[in-house]
């Protein structure tokens, strides 16, 4: 994913799970980081000192920390990133992983997203009650955790919006 991506996936990201949009700063951290920089050279280039940098610095860190479910430090944001903008392309069932599409888009969580028609073609949903697809029911809890509604995790998941309320 190219900087303008990822600061857009981060920024979603954070926006739909804490409603706060990242500042001019905690994109220069951002920025820095990936770019292998130390805070006081994100400093310079932002204008404030490297202990103001170091800061923000860290509460950002902890907050994507909170917010993706795993430890989030300088030495492994690239790859935390990687990993959690893949996983958003794959449950948008996208093909196109090379970081230049919009995928990210449809899966923001919003009040405007469609409310899905059910396929009449389509077997029924099978119970997931028993256990047998934990995958799913994890997938569905992650979703939650990042904001979305069922609504929108029935349609990005293919489920019966009933299916996913059931999981609890």
């Amino acid at each position: 994913m190219d900087t303008a991506s990822i600061l857009q996936f981060v920024d979603e990201v954070l926006s739909a799970n804490t409603g706060k949009h990242l500042n001019d700063l905690q994109r220069k951290i951002i920025e820095g980081i990936l770019k292998r920089q130390k805070y006081s050279n994100i400093a310079d280039t932002y204008g404030c000192t490297a202990g103001h940098a170091k800061d923000v610095g860290y509460e950002l860190l902890q907050m994507l920390s909170d917010v993706f479910g795993e430890p989030v430090d300088k030495r492994n944001l690239k790859s935390v990133l990687q990993r959690q903008s893949t996983i958003k392309i794959t449950l948008n069932n996208s093909n196109n992983i090379d970081g230049n599409s919009n995928t990210i888009n449809y899966i923001k969580a919003c009040s405007e997203q469609p409310t899905p028609t059910p396929d009449k073609s389509q077997p029924p949903t099978p119970d997931y009650q028993d256990g047998t697809n934990q995958v799913t029911i994890e997938m569905v809890d992650k979703l939650r955790q990042l904001g979305l509604k069922d609504e929108q995790i029935a349609e990005v998941l293919g489920l019966g919006l009933e299916v996913v309320k059931q999981m609890d």
